[in-house]
């Protein structure tokens, strides 16, 4: 039994002291990843987590409902689309033809109200909130500098920076975009409170405007611009700009840094599969929704475009592909969260789900291609 005490005496202590040190050292948000993920059960952030966070409430208005299609839920799902979905976990799967939802499914008790994480699709959220904030005039143009509105960020080339280079991923900011170190500043700003300042102690150490590189921190530095342009938070010009609008089927939930804090602009709108669905249909209407131009044209235009010639994956924060010689856009989340647009077909594919293939082709998680195969083989 004394062998015993002293083992957990010194256990104890030597928990004290890591728990002492990570908070020491700037790293005490890794114990609430630790209560919110494995202490779950899970091994990563997952779909419906934001209840674990403070969230900010995107307003909605009169509902508008979704259409359904003459053929609505006829169609059968093919054996590959049942395997993969049950084999990455998919919770929600729709097939929207002509504006009309044709084909729907949940599974796992989820439903069309079920809230679950955007992840990164709120980048192309995000992105459409700085097009707007262009078109009310709070803010000049995507070639508007980044030093109009925070004149004292770090770095050789923080005054080249543009607010375009932001949303097209090409501002040469010196984010590390690693998802799998807990001490990373993906991590930290996921757990950790002071978003804003972790984005403010970085610099623009290279280049704007001339490659493109994938970093969470430019859609969350375009997010305080927009905030600071609108004199808005984020989830209120959202829900004035877009989600009333559209008659949204329900509120919203923006996940925060801390009570009262910033959006994770980058990430973590939690809402439903047909809310999610209704971004792809006003994208692919150029930016009208039922009459009424939310978007200019030219801004849909530009954020489905390759800027670059060497990454035609990306144009402003929307993911590219000409799979199939179709012209194709999307929004897409860690976990396999996808809303993916084909204007040649007027078609919209929306899955959500626990995982993703690890596997990517041309940039694309292989079963995103089986998501689009599969639909059109449900359409023949």
């Amino acid at each position: 039994m004394k062998i015993l005490a002293k083992f957990l005496k010194w256990f104890i202590i030597i928990i004290l002291v890591l728990i002492v040190g990570l908070y020491a050292t700037g790293y005490g948000y890794i114990l609430k990843g630790v209560k919110v993920v494995y202490m779950t059960g899970h091994k990563t952030a997952f779909i419906d987590d934001y209840p674990y966070f403070t969230n900010r409430t995107i307003e909605t208005s009169t509902p508008q409902v979704w259409e359904k299609h003459k053929d609505y839920n006829t169609l059968e799902p093919t054996v590959r689309l049942l395997e993969t979905n049950d084999k990455y976990g998919t919770v929600a799967f729709l097939i929207i033809k002509n504006g009309k939802i044709l084909y729907e499914n949940y599974a796992e008790g989820y439903s069309k109200d079920s809230k679950t994480n955007s992840f990164s699709m709120a980048k192309s959220i995000t992105t459409s909130l700085l097009f707007r904030a262009i078109q009310d005039g709070h803010i000049q143009s995507l070639d508007q500098p980044l030093a109009d509105f925070f004149p004292d960020f770090k770095g050789e080339y923080a005054s080249k920076c543009t607010v375009g280079d932001l949303a097209s991923m090409s501002s040469g900011l010196n984010w590390n975009e690693n998802y799998y170190s807990p001490f990373s500043m993906t991590a930290k700003a996921y757990y950790d409170a002071g978003l804003e300042d972790l984005i403010l102690d970085l610099a623009i150490d290279e280049k704007p405007g001339q490659a493109f590189k994938y970093l969470s921190g430019n859609t969350q530095l375009m997010a305080m611009v927009i905030e600071k342009a609108t004199g808005k938070s984020l989830s209120e010009y959202l829900s004035q700009s877009y989600w009333r609008p559209m008659g949204m089927n329900d509120f919203g939930l923006w996940q925060l840094d801390d009570e009262n804090g910033f959006e994770k602009a980058y990430c973590c709108i939690s809402t439903n599969a047909r809310n999610f669905a209704k971004f792809g249909q006003l994208y692919l209407n150029k930016g009208n929704w039922k009459g009424q131009q939310l978007i200019d044209s030219s801004f849909v235009d530009i954020a489905t475009t390759p800027k670059f010639e060497s990454s035609p994956e990306y144009g402003y924060g929307f993911w590219l592909s000409n799979y199939k010689d179709k012209q194709i856009f999307a929004m897409r989340g860690i976990l396999g969260q996808y809303v993916i647009s084909i204007p040649e077909d007027d078609l919209i594919i929306v899955r959500l789900g626990h995982q993703r293939a690890p596997t990517k082709v041309n940039a694309f998680p292989i079963d995103s291609y089986i998501y689009i195969d599969e639909a059109y083989q449900m359409l023949l």
